[in-house]
Order: structure tokens, then C-alpha cells, then sequence
């Protein structure tokens, strides 16, 4: 008998079992599974409401109309582009919906209050549950291509909303601070029982962004009439932004309380009003001109909006380069300006814990 057969027999063995370990350790998929309004609804009002969101909308990249608010791509669609995922399909899709990279549950006008009424962020996450235990019924009856509970509990659960609520509460307070800083943990405390169902439900890993800078929006400056004293060292209306930053400073404080309740869970707050301020401060450092003024409206500078006349409205008028605006339509950004955002979330640099995007699978 050649002695070095045992041996080899040795080396095949600890081989195979490295092999094993490989596979063990291999990557999750990576799934996105997302709640919130307009920012990231990639056609959830289009299938849920019917409204007819067509070009302009979508002229950049799409070349049609996908039911998403703005020229092209949403800060969604970068980061999914980022992970290496196929664009997320609005739960409401009835349509050849594709959830092999996730869902999304977002739909554009979305608030976090009051509840039971379409589609605020307590029928959203009624949806997803719906949708999990659909989905898990139907794995177990053979179905492929759905999400399983290993699939479910590995998802990516990101919630961006709230600015609906603040801006709502703004007009009813004709503008004023305290009536509406004073709502503000009513909105938050529905966040985080969005936060604490999902995590019922087998979530264990959060991305929750904070709101922009609504003051900063063509839409809101050419509505409420103004003086200087109205507006923040950029042109911002202040009232706006304050109640934001009140907004953030508790939904921040919400991140932290829930990471101490569920240590076992991944909660990563993301600073985007640090993000979109900077665009609209340094405008001229990222290749922007007059910051707001929307590129798609009517009325020409400063703002170019007129409620009468919006974004694919009658009378309406476009840029001739997109690319030099921030704002698309008075309220939504542009895909060059959500590319930038994506950018800077990507890095990592505005996220609390200080984590990127794709390292919350090995956190």
C-alpha cells in the first residue's frame, strides 16, 4: 500500500470541509424591504391611486413614466443599483412585480398619521405583513423566487417618512413652530411601532433616514410669502428647516432607544438633511445653478412654480439642463441631485452607527 494515500485521504478531507465553511460563510442575498412617501416611492401611487404620473416624469432615465416624481432615477434606485439589486417593485404592482431583491411599500402623499387611511405608514407595515405571511405560505406550498423567513429576517428594512406630516402640520399652524414641534412625538411614536412590528416579524436590520431640508424646496419658498428675516444665511425658510432638524433631533433619540430594547438588532440612523443642505449651501461646488429654482414648473425665476401650472401641467415648461438643477418639479429632486445623495450615504460618512450600506449584512 503507498504510504502517502493516507495522507492525501487527509488532505481531500480537511479540503472539504474548508469547502463546507466557504459555503457557510458565503454572502447572504441582499434584499431591500422599504416604507415611506415620495422620496423612494418607485410606483406605489401609480398602482394604489391611478394617478397618471407620466413624462415628463422619467424623461431622463426611464424615457416613461414609472410613477416615481422626479426626471429619473430616486436615491432607492442608486443604492439598490450600488448592492447590486434590480430596482424594488412596488407591493402594489399587480403586474409582473418582481420581489427577488425585495419590496417596496412606499407611495408618494404617504404620512405617518392618522392611522388606517391610505397608504400612511401603519397600513404600510399592515401590507407588509400581509405580505410576509403570503409569501411564506405560498414558499411552503413550493413556490420559488419569494422571499423566505431566512430571506425575511437577513432583509435591509429602510423607512423614510415624515416630511408629509411636517409640512401638513405647517400649514394648518399657518407656519408657526410650536404647534407643530408639538406633534412631532405623536409622528415619531408611529415610526417607532413601525419599528418594533417589523422587528416582531423577524426584521433585524434598520436604515432610517432622517428628513431634508423643506425649506430649501422651490415649491414651499414660492407659496408662503416671505421677507429676509423669513430665511436661514442660505435662502432657506427657516420655520421649515427648524421643525426638521426638531424632527431629526427625535428620531435620532428614537434610533438610540431602540437599539438599547433590541441589541440584537442593527438600527443605522442617516443623517440626509446633513446631505441635501449641502447641496443647496455649496451649490456651485457641485455643478448646480440657481438652487431654487425647479427645473419643470412655470413662472421662471426665482422659483419657477405655480401651483396652478405644475410639472406636467398644462403651461409648463423644462430646463434646458437638468443636470444644473437640484430640484425637479418644485418639491422632488433630480436625478443628478439623487445621485449625489446616494453618493454620500454610500460612503458612510452620515450614517450613526458609522456603517455603509453593504457592511449592515456583516454588523
Amino acid at each position: 500500500m503507498n504510504p502517502s494515500h493516507p495522507l492525501k485521504l487527509i488532505v481531500w478531507f480537511w479540503v472539504f470541509l474548508g469547502l463546507i465553511n466557504i459555503s457557510k460563510s458565503s454572502p447572504r442575498r441582499l434584499r431591500l424591504i422599504n416604507f415611506g412617501d415620495s422620496n423612494s416611492d418607485t410606483g406605489g401611487v401609480l398602482a394604489g391611486a391611478g394617478l397618471p404620473i407620466g413624462l415628463p416624469h422619467g424623461i431622463t432615465f426611464f424615457h416613461r413614466g414609472t410613477g416615481r416624481l422626479g426626471d429619473g432615477r430616486l436615491v432607492i434606485d442608486f443604492l439598490c443599483e450600488h448592492l447590486n439589486l434590480s430596482y424594488l417593485s412596488p407591493y402594489l404592482d399587480s403586474l409582473t412585480p418582481n420581489f427577488t431583491s425585495g419590496v417596496n411599500f412606499a407611495v408618494s402623499g404617504a404620512t405617518t398619521l392618522p392611522q388606517f387611511v391610505p397608504f400612511v405608514l401603519d397600513v404600510q407595515i399592515r401590507q407588509f405583513i400581509h405580505f410576509k405571511n403570503r409569501s411564506l405560505e405560498l414558499v411552503s406550498q413550493g413556490t420559488n423566487n419569494l422571499i423566505d423567513e431566512e430571506g425575511f429576517r437577513n432583509s435591509l428594512y429602510m423607512i423614510d417618512i415624515g416630511q408629509n406630516d411636517l409640512l401638513l402640520a405647517l400649514y394648518a399652524s399657518n407656519l408657526t413652530y410650536e404647534p407643530v414641534v408639538d406633534k412631532i412625538p405623536s409622528f415619531l411614536a408611529e415610526i417607532k411601532l413601525a419599528i418594533q412590528n417589523i422587528y416582531q416579524y423577524g426584521g433585524r436590520k434598520f436604515w432610517i433616514h432622517n428628513t431634508g431640508p423643506l425649506g430649501c424646496a422651490p415649491k414651499e419658498l414660492a407659496l408662503h410669502r416671505h421677507t429676509e428675516h423669513d430665511l436661514d444665511r442660505i435662502g432657506c425658510l427657516r420655520v421649515h428647516n427648524n421643525v426638521a432638524k426638531a424632527f431629526n433631533k427625535g428620531l435620532q433619540t428614537v434610533s438610540e432607544d431602540m437599539r438599547l430594547v433590541f441589541k440584537d438588532a442593527t438600527i443605522v440612523y442617516v443623517d440626509i438633511y446633513a446631505i441635501k443642505y449641502k447641496l443647496f449651501a455649496k451649490y456651485k461646488r457641485y455643478g448646480f445653478d440657481m438652487p431654487f429654482m425647479a427645473c419643470c414648473g412655470y413662472g421662471g425665476p426665482p422659483n419657477n412654480y405655480n401651483v396652478k401650472a405644475t410639472c406636467g401641467q398644462p403651461g409648463y415648461s423644462i430646463c434646458s439642463n437638468v443636470s444644473r438643477s437640484i430640484i425637479w418639479d418644485g418639491v422632488h429632486y433630480t436625478e443628478v441631485a439623487n445621485g449625489m445623495v446616494a453618493k454620500s450615504i454610500i460612503s458612510g460618512r452620515y450614517s450613526i452607527p458609522s456603517l455603509r450600506i453593504d457592511q449592515v449584512w456583516v454588523a
